[in-house]
């Protein structure tokens, strides 16, 4: 396993393989792995001739310091779990000051209004921030591909809109959420939850798989009012917006129509602790 510091370091490597006409492809993570991190990598090493994970907890993409500062970290744990799945991937783990130098700053980017709603709303200028330290990856590793997680769906469509807005001769490469037995989509802020929260946490998907079965048919306002009130009924559970958009534009919708692709997004504080999940209704 190679494990770089450096972005001169990773060019290096990056610049032979593109001379020998591999693909390459790039897992950006911020560490804390699970397992559907685990998965965006298995999928990269099927589709990818060279697999690389970096790992970085970036600044920019947080609008609140105390999360940033409580935000778990633990690279040795990251780098046993990939090693698991092959001593063939390449990592890339750098300081702060490596990726930002002498400014930790965002760029401003016209996402085309798919990064002002439902998190947007709630979390000034993270868009930007992922934005701007994905335009970094992806200049430095020219990736072939690139793999995201369906669970941050809003992320993904920002991420194309970046590779449009650039000219990125990226692919973007959505894989499916992978959940706990229980339902909870699997996330590193998981681990802030006690098991019992944790446990109680099945909700959300248990009301997300709810609305799926009935959208078609029940008023949404109604639907999302019994939904929330379930969550909610659980204590330490507070709703923080649960609402059914376009998939495309994240517009939100009132009723159903046959024209349009249908998602539900919900996000929930539990404990203080927040968590984020999404569906596909038809």
């Amino acid at each position: 396993m190679i494990i770089c510091s450096l972005k001169s370091e990773v060019g290096n490597h990056i610049n032979k393989d593109l001379l020998l006409g591999k693909t390459i492809g790039l897992v950006p993570t911020m560490g804390s792995l699970h397992k559907g991190h685990l998965s965006l990598i298995e999928s990269a090493i099927k589709m990818c001739d060279k697999v690389w994970v970096s790992i970085f907890v970036n600044p920019t993409q947080f609008n609140n310091k105390s999360d940033l500062k409580k935000y778990p970290y633990d690279l040795k744990k990251d780098i046993e779990l990939i090693k698991n799945i092959s001593e063939k991937i390449y990592v890339f783990a750098p300081k702060t000051k490596e990726m930002y130098e002498d400014e930790i700053k965002h760029k401003n980017y016209d996402f085309q209004g798919v990064d002002s709603e439902l998190e947007g709303k709630y979390r000034k200028n993270h868009f930007n921030g992922v934005g701007t330290i994905v335009s970094k990856l992806f200049c430095l590793f020219k990736p072939t591909k690139a793999f995201f997680g369906e669970k941050d769906f809003q992320q993904t469509l920002v991420i194309q809109k970046l590779i449009e807005i650039e000219n990125h001769k990226t692919q973007l490469v959505i894989c499916p959420t992978v959940r706990e037995k229980n339902g909870l989509a699997m996330s590193s802020r998981n681990s802030l939850l006690s098991d019992e929260l944790k446990e109680k946490a099945s909700i959300i998907y248990e009301t997300l798989l709810h609305l799926k079965n009935n959208f078609k048919t029940q008023g949404f306002n109604t639907l999302i009012n019994e939904c929330i009130n379930k969550i909610d009924s659980n204590n330490c559970f507070k709703t923080e917006y649960f609402e059914i958009v376009n998939s495309n534009s994240l517009k939100k919708l009132n009723s159903f129509s046959e024209k349009n692709s249908h998602r539900a997004f919900v996000s929930v504080l539990v404990d203080n602790v927040r968590l984020i999940d999404n569906i596909l209704l038809n």
